[in-house]
């Protein structure tokens, strides 16, 4: 069983192609979801305190993400020590979460896969790429931020041509191309591979 990452800058649409897999039955570990899941428990609860303050937790001790993302997507320093301890957590919750599953292969979903190192851990990566107006509209509806704030934290990210470098197979989600044919193409070349990795 190997182990494909997924990533592709913010609203690239990484959420939809992974649905597409998901159909397909490939087994998908959201580490969004489960960094926040991992954010709770106490040790990493106790370092982001430690950093953030307080106020990175509510009073029902739920993750206090906008206030967490205000600080650190401002400060630089905050950014790198909240990637520092989230990363690795993660990195290792995957790996347990990988040898659990039964499929030809596994997918991981996550923004930074590439920045955190973490795609070296993995076996295939694919990059889904989508024009910066498509993207910068795609996250104006799902997040209401504004026009400024999506393009300050977009100039934070990996340019795009950057993260393509790295990327076994490229799927682009730009409303022109079938997302369904190009998951298909990658996911009959990833059964292949699968099936004799060397």
């Amino acid at each position: 069983m190997i182990k494909v990452g997924i990533t592709g800058n913010m609203g690239s649409g990484k959420t939809t192609v992974c649905g597409i897999f998901a159909l397909l039955g490939i087994p998908i570990y959201d580490a969004d979801s489960r960094a926040k899941a991992l954010m709770l428990e106490p040790r990493l609860k106790n370092q982001i305190i430690a950093i953030f303050g307080t106020g990175a937790y509510n009073l029902q001790g739920q993750l206090n993400a906008a206030h967490i993302s205000k600080q650190a997507f401002s400060t630089a320093s905050l950014l790198t020590q909240l990637n520092d301890m989230v990363h690795p957590a993660v990195a290792a919750d995957a790996l347990a979460w990988h040898e659990a599953q039964q499929s030809a292969y596994t997918l991981r979903e996550a923004a930074l896969l590439i920045e955190s190192d973490s795609y070296k851990q993995l076996d295939q990566l694919i990059v889904v790429t989508a024009p910066e107006d498509i993207r910068i509209l795609r996250v104006q509806m799902r997040n209401q931020w504004s026009l400024e704030e999506i393009k300050a934290r977009m100039a934070k990210q990996m340019p795009e041509a950057s993260k393509i470098a790295h990327a076994n197979h490229i799927i682009t989600n730009d409303g022109l191309h079938s997302l369904i044919e190009q998951v298909m193409t990658v996911h009959a070349s990833l059964l292949k591979y699968a099936a004799n990795p060397s």
